[in-house]
């Protein structure tokens, strides 16, 4: 690995409006081929960070564009961790993860499907409720070190 290499740090605040999330899955792609990572890893990552901002803007924020959704993209050497932050009032993690969308109950449910397919196309997903203080989905994939 280039000794010089230095970790860095992409913030964005969009607005809770579903059209921003365009730009949401271009800055992910951008990350993505900065870091050499291939087309199905790098769809991997912007298909998960729309999901999470979708769920911020249609569950957390339940579409008020005056709630600003806040993405932290930290690029470090052998990974990239996505923080997905909305200021709701956030949701019982352990009922959502119950749904099972491969069944046929799990495809009609009202929610859950996007959190499964995060599972799917990431390494790792945690989400981190504060009352109060709104929920943050932590999306993070590893990768080789560049350079």
């Amino acid at each position: 690995m280039n000794e010089t290499w230095t970790p860095y740090q992409v913030t964005l605040r969009i607005p809770s409006r579903m059209e921003w999330l365009d730009l949401v899955d271009r800055v992910a792609s951008g990350i993505a081929a900065h870091l050499d990572l291939d087309e199905e890893e790098t769809d991997a990552i912007a298909n998960s960070v729309v999901e999470a901002g979708t769920n911020a803007i249609q569950h957390g924020h339940r579409y008020n564009a005056e709630l600003p959704v806040d993405l932290v993209f930290d690029v470090l050497p052998d990974r990239l961790c996505i923080r997905v932050h909305d200021r709701g009032p956030g949701f019982d993690v352990s009922k959502v993860l119950r749904v099972d969308p491969t069944t046929p109950e799990g495809i009609l449910a009202l929610c859950g499907r996007g959190i499964f397919i995060m599972k799917s196309l990431m390494d790792e997903v945690e989400f981190v409720i504060e009352p109060g203080e709104g929920c943050t989905a932590i999306l993070t994939k590893h990768h080789c070190p560049t350079g």
